[in-house]
């Protein structure tokens, strides 16, 4: 009987990792697209807080110098995204933005209170060149336009990876996404719904794994 309950705490969580890092993308994995990317530039911020990506799984967005066009897709990705999962604790929204729009992005939530509550969002203000060379270490296919600015928004892992889709789907459809535009609500709701899930799920995975280990470990002591 105790060998079977070790089976169950140890090999069994153990294979379902290993099952669920080799499948196809409809499954609990997603995909690593870019590794190594730049941690974010030092700047400020609404309340002097520093910002970092490394321990968080971050939506990174660009708005560009003038924030005010993009208010309804910015309405968009909190209402899709931020809204679902800004209940975890290791989970954030951060907006890059050049040095000298704090007022037009504190308009912006003023505006938004009584449609959607982006007050956890994280803004951070950098200088311009440093904002395109942190862009640039994403290795994306959307530049940025002359404003600092991109429709895209993008998943960054814990470990500072970029994440989206290569490869096949379940319908056996050759498929790459590296970025989300957050103009397009159906490509919110359907796919960066689903791959941030899968992300949420991934690390939960892999803690439930860690917790088992060191409850194993505990019992041979």
């Amino acid at each position: 009987m105790k060998k079977i309950i070790l089976f169950v705490l140890l090999v069994a969580p153990l294979i379902l990792y290993v099952y669920f890092s080799m499948v196809k993308h409809n499954s609990l994995f997603l995909p690593k697209i870019t590794k190594n990317v730049n941690e974010l530039p030092s700047g400020s911020t609404l309340d002097d807080k520093a910002v970092h990506l490394t321990g968080k799984i971050s939506i990174i967005g660009f708005p560009g110098d003038d924030i005010t066009p993009r208010k309804e897709a910015i309405f968009n990705l909190n209402q899709k995204i931020n809204a679902k999962y800004r209940g975890f604790t290791d989970f954030q929204m951060v907006m890059l933005l050049p040095t000298g729009d704090e007022q037009k992005v504190t308009a912006l939530q003023e505006s938004l209170k009584r449609m959607g509550d982006i007050s956890d969002w994280k803004f951070v203000f950098a200088n311009p060149a440093d904002i395109r060379a942190f862009h640039a270490s994403l290795k994306v296919k959307e530049p940025l336009d002359a404003q600092c600015g991109s429709p895209y928004v993008y998943i960054i892992d814990k470990e500072r990876a970029l994440r989206g889709r290569k490869g096949t789907d379940s319908k056996g459809a050759v498929g790459f996404k590296d970025g989300y535009n957050m103009f397009i609500v159906s490509e919110l709701h359907n796919d960066m719904t689903d791959d941030v899930k899968i992300m949420l799920r991934e690390y939960r995975l892999a803690l439930k794994q860690n917790n088992v280990y060191q409850q194993a470990a505990k019992r041979k002591i």
